[in-house]
């Protein structure tokens, strides 16, 4: 399986890249990993919300440019369907049984991600109901795609 994380941003914090460094190497043994960055639109503290939503069409096409027509897209989004550790892996489980082996996962720069990005996403997904910042939201869903990997193998995990 082919994963690839899209991601709005350049990752800057050491414990963040030290964090997913760890992970990429845990995941090599079960999948084919890419992370993607794609730069943030440099945009005031203070927006309307017609500049919010401009950003986050500028930033929107840089990530559609990084998704390839084969592309099954997970959408990082708050409104998205939450699941269980259990849930997702069974998820990426079926979807590699149904020949959809080349899964990409997006996450939205600090204003969320865009309705064109939303639009072509097949499922979007929700880790709480809490905001996190998007660069921590990088390690959080590595993690997951981690013990998903480990729960479809029958390896065992912290619960």
């Amino acid at each position: 399986m082919q994963i690839t994380i899209i991601s709005v941003g350049k990752l800057k914090e050491k414990y963040l890249k030290q964090g997913i460094a760890e992970f990429e190497k845990r995941l090599s043994a079960y999948c084919k990993l890419q992370l993607v960055e794609v730069s943030d639109e440099q945009a005031p503290e203070t927006m309307s919300e017609k500049e919010i939503e401009q950003v986050k069409e500028k930033e929107g096409e840089r990530i559609l440019q990084k998704i390839k027509p084969g592309h099954y897209v997970y959408a990082l989004d708050l409104g998205g369907k939450q699941r269980t550790s259990e849930a997702f892996a069974d998820e990426l489980d079926k979807l590699s049984i149904h020949g959809k082996s080349q899964i990409a996962f997006v996450i939205g720069g600090s204003n969320g991600l865009s309705e064109s990005v939303l639009k072509r996403a097949d499922a979007s997904i929700s880790f709480s109901k809490m905001t996190f910042p998007h660069q921590l939201m990088k390690l959080i869903l590595i993690e997951q795609v981690y013990r998903a990997f480990r729960i479809m193998k029958g390896e065992p995990y912290h619960k």
